[in-house]
């Protein structure tokens, strides 16, 4: 695995998590350098999970000292109507869910995290992560019909 490739991925993660790209920077660097430091896991696991669970940990201190969870305000920049409309009603459904739901969502489909990465970081089988994810989904689903 190499690094540089998911410097990027974790920061996203930290970002979504934050809000704050000041804080998110701080984090994703204090990741890599556990990260660095840690020998001992590096020999006998799987990298992403251990970059993912020492992210999400350093966000959830973070989040308790300001007390405040949620998603960014910045809409992605589409010109069409319709999109953005369909993004927005996306981001309130996704608000709508509950933080590990919402962080589940957002490891798999905005930073691509493998299902069995997702499977090591909550301790479950990847059967477990497929079902929960399938869950969520229609949840978002049904949320985006009643509009």
């Amino acid at each position: 695995m190499e690094l540089e490739e998911q410097y990027d991925h974790i920061y996203r993660y930290c970002y979504f998590r934050l809000r704050d790209a000041g804080k998110a920077e701080d984090i994703t660097q204090e990741t890599f350098l556990r990260y660095l430091e840690s020998d001992s896991y590096r020999d006998i696991g799987r990298p992403l999970a251990f970059l993912y669970t020492v992210a999400r940990n350093l966000c959830i201190d973070e989040m308790r000292s300001r007390k405040m969870e949620s998603l960014p305000e910045d809409l992605p920049g589409e010109n069409q109507e319709d999109s953005v409309l369909d993004s927005i009603m996306l981001r309130q459904a996704l608000h709508e869910l509950d933080s590990r739901e919402r962080e589940l969502v957002l490891l798999r489909y905005v930073n691509g995290v493998p299902v069995a990465d997702l499977a090591k970081l909550y301790a479950k089988s990847r059967f477990a992560i497929y079902r929960e994810i399938k869950q969520i989904l229609k949840k978002l689903e049904r949320r985006m019909a009643d509009g």
